[in-house]
């Protein structure tokens, strides 16, 4: 995905939209057949885009993995926005990196984190990450090498879902869905979202999918940190299978 990983850095066309269309075109011309489409996090909500909003027959039906529906806008219909959850992590590393590394503070960004990232959502974000990620290298990690900080910063401003707010694509939702809701919490003094998604928001998803018509299956797995995938792929997959074979 642009943006991620060693996919070109696209400054200025981090929106929602384009993700979706990116992937429209590669199924059209990669993988030529209508597929089960998965994402984690954003990659959930770009999932939900394509379930709304692909080509016709495209996608069969879709999982949404602790995917940030509502709390990924800048201003949302329903609950916290990203200013009220990761957004302040996102910020920091704009500020200190800069889009498209073009600051490249490690050091000055590990001093400030202490100062500009609540402490709450410090201990959330521990808790959200795989067990031994405390281990990682004194530098940069690879995925953060190469990822554009001014990805995170677009969804920050509302760049990035200016001409596609959520509520209007879920009600959209043209496909069977599979939420998976991972660890979440919510501070109690500030209401700091500490998690990607609040049970009060997916409730909210869960309405507008099932008002479109589409079949909604809800699992929650409380003690599972953001990625299923990666720290247990085997939950994931047997979670995943279980939930196709029940799909016409």
């Amino acid at each position: 995905m642009r943006g991620q990983g060693r996919s070109t850095w696209t400054p200025g066309r981090y929106t929602l939209d384009n993700f979706g269309n990116d992937l429209v075109r590669f199924i059209d011309l990669v993988i030529q057949r209508p597929v089960i489409v998965s994402g984690l996090s954003s990659g959930g909500t770009i999932a939900a885009w394509l379930s709304a909003f692909a080509k016709p027959g495209q996608i069969r039906a879709a999982v949404w993995e602790d995917a940030p529906l509502f709390a990924s806008e800048a201003n949302p219909s329903c609950g916290q926005s990203i200013r009220q959850g990761i957004g302040p992590m996102f910020t920091l590393w704009n500020k200190w990196l800069g889009g498209q590394w073009s600051i490249g503070d490690w050091e000055g960004m590990q001093r400030a984190m202490s100062s500009e990232i609540p402490a709450s959502m410090l201990k959330a974000m521990a808790a959200m990450a795989p067990a031994g990620s405390a281990d990682a290298p004194q530098g940069p990690p690879q995925d953060l090498k190469e990822y554009d900080p001014e990805w995170g910063n677009a969804f920050v401003t509302g760049f990035a879902t200016a001409s596609c707010d959520h509520a209007s694509m879920l009600s959209n939702v043209k496909v069977p869905v599979l939420f998976t809701h991972h660890f979440h919490q919510v501070d109690e003094n500030s209401g700091t979202l500490m998690v990607a998604i609040s049970d009060l928001q997916v409730h909210r998803v869960q309405e507008l999918v099932t008002d479109a018509g589409q079949g909604f299956t809800y699992q929650s797995f409380p003690h599972m940190p953001h990625s299923m995938h990666g720290y247990d792929p085997e939950l994931y997959a047997k979670t995943v299978i279980e939930w196709a074979s029940t799909l016409a």
